[in-house]
This record gives C-alpha cells, sequence and structure tokens, in this order.
C-alpha cells in the first residue's frame, strides 16, 4: 500500500510532466499556427489544459486540503476532456501530405501522453483524499481518546488528592460537653438518674 509520502512524490513528478507536456503543447502549437499562417491554410490553436493541471497539481500536493484536492480533480478531468478533444481535433485536420504533419503528430502524441497524466493524477487524487480521511479520522479517534483518559486521571487524581495520608478512623458519636448539655438542657430536660 501506498503511503502518503509516495502519493505526493508521484503527484509531483505528474505535476511537473504535465507542466512540461502543457509548455511544450503551447511552443508546438505556436509554431504549427505561424506557419499555417504563412501557408495560407486555415488553423484552429493548438490549446494545453495541461499547463493548468499541472500547477493545480503542484499546489495540491504542498497543501493537503480538500478543497485544493477537489480543485485538482476538476482540472485533472477538464484537462482529460480537452485532451481528447484536442486530440480529436488534431486527428481530423491532419493529412499526411501537409508541411504541418510532423508538428501536429507531435501535439497528437503531447495530447495522448497528457491523457494518460491526467487520469493518471486523478486516480492518485483520490487515492490521496482517501488516505487523508483515514489519517483524519484516527487523529480524532486517538484525539476522543486522549480526551477520555485524561478525563478520568482527573478524576482518579482528585479522589486520590483528597484522601487523607493517614488512615481514617470512622468518626464516633461525640458525648455532649458541659456546654453543650447546657444549650440541650434548655431544649430538652435532662434525665434524672435513680
Amino acid at each position: 500500500m501506498c503511503t502518503s509520502g509516495q502519493i505526493i512524490g508521484s503527484l509531483l513528478v505528474l505535476s511537473v510532466l504535465e507542466i512540461g507536456l502543457g509548455a511544450s503543447s503551447v511552443a508546438v502549437g505556436a509554431v504549427s499556427f505561424s506557419l499555417a499562417l504563412r501557408e495560407h491554410q486555415p488553423q484552429l490553436g493548438d490549446s494545453s489544459p495541461f499547463l493548468l493541471c499541472g500547477i493545480c497539481g503542484i499546489l495540491c500536493a504542498k497543501k493537503k486540503s480538500g478543497l485544493v484536492m477537489i480543485l485538482f480533480s476538476a482540472c485533472c478531468i477538464c484537462g482529460l476532456i480537452g485532451g481528447i478533444l484536442n486530440f480529436q481535433f488534431l486527428r481530423a485536420v491532419t493529412k499526411k501530405t501537409s508541411s504541418l504533419y510532423p508538428l501536429r503528430l507531435a501535439s497528437m502524441s503531447l495530447a495522448c501522453i497528457g491523457i494518460g497524466g491526467c487520469t493518471l493524477s486523478s486516480w492518485l487524487t483520490c487515492r490521496l483524499a482517501s488516505y487523508e480521511q483515514r489519517r483524519m479520522f484516527s487523529e480524532r479517534e486517538h484525539s476522543l481518546h486522549h480526551s477520555h483518559e485524561m478525563a478520568e486521571k482527573r478524576l482518579r487524581g482528585i479522589e486520590i488528592t483528597d484522601l487523607p495520608s493517614c488512615p481514617v478512623v470512622p468518626p464516633t458519636p461525640e458525648l455532649p460537653t458541659r456546654e453543650q448539655g447546657t444549650l440541650l438542657g434548655s431544649k430538652a430536660q435532662p434525665t434524672k438518674r435513680k
């Protein structure tokens, strides 16, 4: 089973890979667009969602909060959809006789690698979220158990500290003293001895 550190390390590597794919895809798209303008061919620019996905992945690896993981998962899904659409578009407009064929082939290859990276990143993010949920649950359980133990120790500590250090002799009824007898005598008549 993967640990949290291994998952985060894998996410960082995939995020850097996606940033590289995004930057190279934008560069290939810019070169392809400039060549298409020079040859007066209609060309839509190649968009790359992988750059944004990679940046969100690095943010997710640094801050493991639930909101950032949801944002990264959404970016991965958008990157996956964008990569599939980009690949389908390039496949439809690419002709082997075109001078742009090698650049479009490179863009399609980058899109395929990016789709695989987004899929793997989504899976790893789900694993990281599951791991974090288990970790938070066990911390909460430990905290509740620890606070329960501390409450018991405090109660035991109060009972122990309130006890005197010497053994306690059970109290015996005291005989009335002369002062108590006068107080009692005014309220009740003392019995006479025969």
